[in-house]
């Protein structure tokens, strides 16, 4: 590939572009994890994370990626053999689902078309179904990263509600904390997984879980083997500002950082920006005459868009004639959207003339690549940002 000048183009939907002052601050010298100072540092992040998951309960950080915070959230609730109502929304809705399995978890899927979130009435039909209340969890991905289809959560809690269930509800936010409205203790939320690779600004490397009263009531009697994913421990060394084993020291720097500037731009603000190049987004594929994956208007997501490549064209040559041409990287179709559709993150560090740059590249990778498309998108996309902006 040839160098150009400026700087790569990162526009998956995570993990996305680290800003500089988290940079810096992940740079600082390692210190003692048993010592003061980490001490210090420890009780700092835990709680600027609070307001960030919405929530005034425990959040729990682990040296681990997403994956092991959805493991983490399992087994710290369940025991072998009990259900677990899942809904298909998508690749990492599917990942979940059989990580469930594998820990000997009985797996129930409300099948999807991976065009439309998590159904509500459908999860409450299961559950009023399930007298018995063999259901022992709801497992919902908030954002499927996958599709760029966000999933109605407030809607998920009254359906359980409503069918007066005991369920758990556990919620993965890996690709929305941080960009899209979110609320754990308002939404009645057990457990919410999350990481640190998306609109929290930061590499790869942490997972979370922020956890409610009735699951930890529940993890002190769940059967499922943990020891490294174990919320006891962690719980118990947070209060003294420790961990139980080695944490992620130098991302624990870029978190408070990345956390101090969620806090300066307001989290309003940041959910407001979010929508403005989501919609704006939207706007331009429109316009070129191209279809968005997600098919539900209440379901957009903020943090990526998910574009639908007509029969014919290869979704995977676009982001090639992309990325060769223009530095720029685009999210891949996954599992069976593989090759059907090119995701554009606009989530985490990004503004909007970052946005502009962003859309300029993918505007003219499509006619280098020949697909056929009407030319106006990006004058749509920064005609919404400049009527945002007035």
């Amino acid at each position: 590939m040839h160098t150009t000048g400026g700087r790569h183009f990162l526009q998956i939907p995570g993990p996305t572009n680290v800003p500089d002052r988290v940079l810096r601050a992940m740079a600082a010298p390692t210190i003692d994890h048993r010592g003061p100072e980490f001490a210090e540092l420890t009780k700092a992040v835990l709680a600027a994370l609070g307001p960030v998951f919405a929530t005034s309960g425990p959040v729990v950080i682990y040296p681990s990626s997403g994956t092991g915070a959805w493991e983490a959230a399992l087994v710290n609730t369940l025991s072998p053999g009990d259900r677990v109502l899942m809904s298909e929304t998508g690749q990492f809705s599917t990942l979940w689902s059989e990580l469930a399995g594998r820990l000997g978890l009985q797996v129930e899927v409300i099948p999807g078309d991976w065009r439309h979130g998590a159904d509500p009435a459908e999860i409450g039909r299961r559950l009023a179904d399930d007298r018995e209340h063999a259901i022992k969890a709801v497992c919902v991905v908030h954002n499927e990263t996958s599709t760029g289809v966000t999933s109605r959560v407030p809607e998920v809690r009254t359906a359980i509600d409503e069918a007066g269930h005991p369920a758990l509800l556990l919620v993965d936010t890996i690709s929305s904390l941080g960009s899209i409205d979110y609320r754990h203790d308002e939404w009645g939320v057990d457990v919410t997984v999350a990481g640190s690779q998306k609109g929290l600004m930061l590499p790869p490397g942490l997972g979370f879980n922020a956890i409610s009263e009735k699951a930890l009531a529940a993890s002190r009697s769940a059967g499922l083997p943990r020891s490294y994913w174990d919320w006891g421990p962690m719980i118990e060394a947070n209060a003294r500002g420790f961990f139980p084993y080695t944490p992620g020291t130098n991302l624990l720097y870029g978190l408070r950082e990345a956390c101090a500037m969620l806090a300066e731009e307001g989290l309003p603000n940041v959910f407001a920006r979010h929508q403005r190049h989501a919609a704006a987004t939207r706007a331009a594929v429109r316009a070129w005459g191209l279809e968005v994956l997600c098919a539900d208007e209440r379901e957009h997501s903020s943090s990526l868009t998910a574009v639908l490549l007509p029969e014919g064209h290869d979704a995977d040559e676009v982001r090639r004639v992309i990325l060769e041409t223009f530095d720029m990287s685009l999210g891949a179709g996954l599992g069976k959207l593989t090759g059907k559709v090119f995701r554009i993150g606009h989530l985490g560090h990004f503004n909007d003339l970052t946005l502009a740059g962003t859309l300029g590249g993918v505007q003219m990778g499509l006619q280098l690549a020949g697909v056929p498309i009407k030319p106006g998108g990006v004058e749509a996309a920064l005609e919404h940002v400049r009527e945002a902006k007035r």
